[in-house]
């Protein structure tokens, strides 16, 4: 019987204290808080130290059919390609856009080595008309073609 009772008193006492957290009636609430929380800035943590300084090697494209195109320096490039449309530097890297008819081939390069004249590790091509990606290797052909 006293458990019966201990067990009906439960839910009377978790009302109680729930209650007490709220206001009387006739009584205001504490007004809202109103201003600024200042947060500290954050840096970006920094990259991992590399052996002999800042340089980070490349990642190298490894498609089928652009082994031409790969590897190949400005010079290499301009001779397959014609003048570059665009000739953009960033730090040691280059990128070199070409563009024909069918499609626009962007080429970037970046030295091997530290100090190393700067070679095409990557290439993206899309169409002239609407800039949708295509084949890279059809636009190496078709630029080359033309």
């Amino acid at each position: 019987m006293r458990f019966s009772i201990a067990l009906l008193l439960v839910p009377l006492l978790a009302a109680c204290t729930t209650a007490g957290g709220s206001t009387a009636p006739g009584a205001s609430a504490p007004p809202p808080r109103t201003g600024t929380v200042r947060v500290p800035p954050t840096r970006p943590p920094a990259p991992p130290p590399t052996a002999g300084g800042a340089f980070i090697a490349p990642q190298v494209m490894n498609v089928p059919g652009l082994e031409g195109v790969i590897g190949s320096t400005v010079g290499d490039l301009q001779r397959q390609f014609g003048t570059a449309r665009l000739d953009v530097y960033e730090g040691d890297a280059r990128k070199l856009q070409f563009e024909g008819e069918a499609c626009v081939l962007d080429v970037y390069l970046y030295p091997l080595r530290p100090g190393a004249e700067p070679t095409a590790t990557y290439i993206d091509a899309r169409r002239s008309s609407d800039a949708l990606d295509v084949d890279r290797v059809a636009c190496v052909r078709a630029l080359r073609g033309r």
